[in-house]
């Protein structure tokens, strides 16, 4: 590491640790910016590693880079994801201790990829037997499986684990992996039946849909398109680019045969994926009662036959709860809101306790049966801190944890810190640093924390609400420094929290949560009746996910916070009981743009991840340590004492090698096996001092051996470096015309295809074509027609003249459907009515043409008729049309007319039937009334008060009948 001090004004420091201005965050950015545009994407805090995600492939992670971090000390070599892993792995072997690394980071940070790293190194650098390559490739596949379960399309990132996951490698004595267990956190169930725009469902819903065979989804009523399911299509962006779901799928299924999965579990595992599919679609509708009902029953036949479960009784369990009544538990119906709550809650409850058996059945393949000790290195792979424009109960739950592992962090870094200064014998200076135990605290309490406050409003009788639950908030914890709601705070804060909302002061700045919906998301139970269809299964993984006697348990269950509280707790003590490594994985930019560095996004994620605080405490004591044998080795030839050789103890040497030098008494410190040195610029001092000294050596050296050999012994020496030169050189230069040569061939190869590019496909022209087609396809994907009135199209080569073609069909065709799809019912009954429209009038009559752009109303026709039996109809001319007055019909078979008017304009809400009388326009916006009554004899007057009067008879009963009987008769 000190020799790359040498270049520090370009490349930075290899550990941050030595930056004169560690308290700097501007400091800290410059040095992460000079390495990440060097490609330099590691830096060490220390032993943490920080690690800048470079979007783009890197050659450094070779077979034959992990040969060269395999063994060496810590900080021989620069700072690398391998280097964490071989130290870990070293002082497990030699001190037959645990440990675990830590990663963690933004979504998009490259937290997984870390992870998949060092299990590479383990697999590759590791001893192993034929029995412990099976072991070795269960371990690899794993992950696979798992992210195509827990992993999805996010915003921030293609891969994204919706899963916090700790997984634990076995090694037996000799250091061969022998063994794994995985623990799995706080899934996002949510996923599963909502995404944002721009997001994606898991990974595994469109790999089956896209490589699974057609034999398959036949059997599992799927269709390959993702769009005919509601669950898949929310975030409109079903199909990705930078995704191979076909190829995942490939890849998923070889895991599984490896993982050893039966094909039994296998139907069973595919037969939930379908089920959850076909849950999204099911419809509820309201009967005459407003209860909710399913009439269209396809999508709960295919459940019904993967689930196992019988059909009416699924049907029912869907559509209806358990309620108590006069001490009797009876079944009442759901309205049609919460039938599609009760839908989407048990499509997340069968979701994730299938994620959980997968997890279980995974760890039974890597299960180690010796009962031989044997030590584990663990990999803890954690969402990072989130602050998102609204933070729910998720972000509320990851940021929790965040705030534990920080508690951790700090508290480890400080134990090893205190217990290397009393090993050495070096007075131990207390470090003042922020204790975060006092959020911890206001979370976790008992009785008074957040969680213990969510889960009374949950478990109380009554309803809570969202906004009870943020008023006992208030009333309990009102009073806390790092808690606050809009009515809590000052005037100014007041602005930035909705009345839904609370904001706490977390180490790593404020984060404002949104409290609508924490009840619900607490909740980690749904209908009793579902659960109790669900225990009856034939599908074996869901009878191991619910079983019967959950049901027999009378009390409550565990809530979703306490649960991940408790899980938390459990991971906090087995990390506890470990040896640590910490790798903090840095997003570099929203746009996975190799190369770009931004600065405002960096500097946010650098205060989230805790890093200016973990730097604050390594450098409040000494900012360089090393062993006296090792310090020696480097500068002895700095002191004449030491150089070439010292024979003496080791700490003796580096004593007089300082005091040559001129290290002052507060620069240094010497313990029991290192010397320590307090600030970097005495060691960019000595370094500097170093390299001069080698230079100086070097030419003194030359000079020598000239002036002492012999003339001829000389020659001899000056002939052979010169003919180890001519060999160097030989080297070089065929290597370059090899390379020539090569180019030359390709360069002949290409001219070759151009000349028989019309032919067809053969081995003189297929490199040329494919490379044509492959720049058309790539220029073609960045012009092509976005909307349907864009006849546009990139010109192609001649030989792809018909393929373009082809091309451009079905990329109208596909516009065209994408634009039907988006007609709606009413639109497209207005186009038929333009269609109509067209046909009448077009070139037939003046005004058609500015009438085209004019929507046609649904209806401007309104009828009014009397409750007696004249035949008066009045037909009302719209309120836009003030020069004529009401249409006044007086008609025979008027049922008949009527009805007609209104199956014409499909209106039946249209009829207005008045009793007494009603008033309609004579025209100039003039107004009269007509009065309806009964009489002697029908008859039509103008009344003296100036009223049109319409008399009629009352009907006897006969003639009711024979007037209905006459009116209908038509119909």
């Amino acid at each position: 590491m000190e020799g790359a001090l040498i270049a520090r004004d370009r490349v930075g420091v290899q550990d941050f640790v030595l930056l004169d201005s560690h308290t700097s965050e501007t400091s800290f950015l410059n040095n992460l910016r000079k390495r990440y545009q060097e490609n330099l994407i590691y830096t060490y805090i220390g032993t943490l590693l920080v690690s800048v995600n470079p979007y783009k492939e890197l050659d450094i992670y070779t077979v034959t880079q992990m040969q060269l971090y395999r063994g060496v000390n810590f900080f021989e070599l620069p700072p690398h994801l391998y280097a964490i892993a071989d130290n870990a792995y070293r002082v497990m072997c030699s001190e037959y201790n645990n440990h675990f690394i830590l990663i963690s980071g933004e979504s998009g940070a490259g937290k997984t990829e870390a992870s998949k790293k060092i299990l590479q190194y383990y697999a590759v650098t590791c001893p192993t037997t034929e029995q412990l390559q099976i072991v070795r490739d269960r371990l690899l596949l794993s992950n696979p499986v798992l992210e195509a379960f827990g992993n999805a399309k996010t915003l921030r990132n293609d891969n994204s684990s919706r899963f916090g996951k700790y997984m634990d490698i076995q090694f037996d004595f000799k250091g061969a992996p022998v063994g794994g267990h995985i623990l799995s956190y706080l899934i996002e169930k949510s996923r599963v039946v909502h995404q944002n725009h721009g997001e994606r469902n898991f990974h595994i819903f469109y790999q089956l849909l896209e490589g699974g065979d057609k034999d398959l989804l036949c059997w599992l009523g799927l269709e390959r398109n993702p769009q005919k399911y509601a669950y898949l299509i929310q975030g409109r962006c079903a199909k990705v680019f930078s995704i191979n779901d076909k190829n995942d799928w490939k890849i998923v299924r070889k895991a599984f045969s490896i993982i050893d999965f039966t094909e039994k579990d296998l139907e069973h595992l595919f037969g939930i994926v379908a089920s959850v599919l076909h849950l999204g679609n099911i419809q509820f509708e309201e009967d005459s009662n407003g209860h909710a009902i399913i009439r269209n029953g396809t999508q709960i036949k295919w459940i019904s036959k993967l689930l196992g479960v019988h059909l009416s009784i699924l049907q029912e369990a869907l559509t209806h709860r358990k309620i108590e009544a006069r001490s009797e538990e009876v079944l009442s119906p759901l309205n049609v809101d919460l039938a599609f709550y009760a839908r989407d809650a048990v499509a997340k409850a069968i979701y994730g306790r299938t994620f959980t058996w997968l997890v279980n059945k995974i760890n039974g393949s890597l299960a180690n049966k010796d009962s031989t000790r044997k030590t584990v290195i663990g990999l803890l792979d954690i969402y990072g801190f989130e602050v998102l424009d609204t933070n729910s109960f998720e972000q509320f739950c990851i940021n929790y944890c965040n705030e534990k592992l920080q508690q951790l962090l700090i508290e480890m870094t400080l134990k090893a810190e205190q217990e290397e200064y009393e090993l050495e014998g070096i007075e131990w200076e207390p470090i003042p640093y922020f204790n975060n135990k006092i959020i911890c605290d206001l979370v976790e309490q008992k009785h008074k924390g957040i969680i213990s406050i969510l889960d009374e409003e949950c478990l109380r009788p009554g309803e809570a609400t969202d906004l009870s639950f943020l008023e006992k908030l208030e009333e309990k914890v009102g009073d806390h420094a790092h808690f606050v709601t809009r009515k809590l705070a000052d005037q100014k804060t007041r602005k930035s929290i909705d009345w839904v909302d609370f904001r706490l002061l977390h180490y790593a700045g404020e984060v404002t949560y949104c409290a609508v919906g924490d009840i619900h998301a607490n909740y980690n139970s749904f209908s009793f009746v579902l659960f109790q269809v669900l225990c009856n299964s034939k599908n074996g993984i869901i009878r191991d996910c619910f079983l019967l006697s959950e049901l027999d348990n009378r009390r409550r269950p565990e809530t979703v916070a306490t649960q991940f509280k408790n899980s938390l707790m459990s991971l906090i003590e087995i990390l506890m009981s470990k040896e640590p490594s910490y790798v903090r994985c840095i997003k570099p930019n929203e746009n996975k743009e190799p190369g770009k560095f931004d600065d405002f996004l960096i500097r946010h994620q650098v205060k989230y991840l805790g890093l200016m605080e973990h730097l604050r405490v390594r450098r409040a004591g000494f900012a360089y340590r090393r062993k006296y044998e090792l310090f020696l080795q480097r500068y002895k030839s700095l002191c004449p004492a030491t150089w070439p050789h010292w024979h003496g103890p080791a700490a003796e040497g580096v004593e007089r090698l300082i005091k040559h030098i001129g290290y002052k008494p507060e620069e240094y410190k010497l313990g029991r096996t290192k010397i320590f040195i307090r600030f970097p610029k005495t060691l960019f001092a000595t370094e500097d001092a170093f390299e001069f000294r080698k230079h100086l050596l070097v030419s003194r050296l030359q000079a020598k051996y000239k002036g002492c050999l012999g003339k001829r012994e000389y020659q001899k020496k000056r002939e052979a470096a010169i003919k180890l030169e001519a060999c160097w050189r030989g080297a070089l230069a065929r290597k370059e015309a090899k390379k020539r040569t090569w180019a030359v061939q390709i360069i002949r190869k290409f001219i070759n295809g151009f000349i028989n590019r019309k032919k067809p496909l053969c081995p003189e022209n297929i490199e040329f074509v494919r490379l044509v087609q492959y720049n058309y396809f790539m220029k073609l994907r960045d012009h092509v027609p976005k909307t349907v009135l864009d006849k546009s199209w990139l010109r192609p080569p001649s030989i792809l003249e018909e393929t373009s073609e082809m091309l451009k069909k079905i990329c109208i065709r596909n516009l065209v459907r994408k634009y039907c799809r988006g007609v709606t019912d009413e639109r497209k009954v207005q186009l038929q009515q333009k269609v109509v429209a067209s046909a009448v009038f077009r070139g037939k009559k003046e005004g058609y043409l500015q009438s085209i752009n004019q929507p046609f109303a649904d209806t401007r026709l309104s009828i009014s008729t009397s409750n007696l039996s004249d035949g008066i109809v009045v037909i009302h001319v719209p309120e836009d049309n003030k020069q004529k007055g009401d249409v006044i019909l007086h008609c025979e078979h008027i049922f008949e007319v009527v009805s007609k008017l209104c199956v014409l304009a499909n209106k039946q809400n249209l009829v207005k039937v008045v009793q007494g009388s009603l008033r309609f326009r004579i025209g100039s916006g003039k107004e009269g009334t007509m009065v309806f009554t009964v009489g002697q004899e029908s008859q039509i007057f103008k009344a003296k008060n100036g009223q049109l009067t319409v008399v009629r008879p009352q009907l006897s009963s006969g003639n009711v009948a024979h007037t209905f009987s006459s009116d209908a008769q038509p119909l």
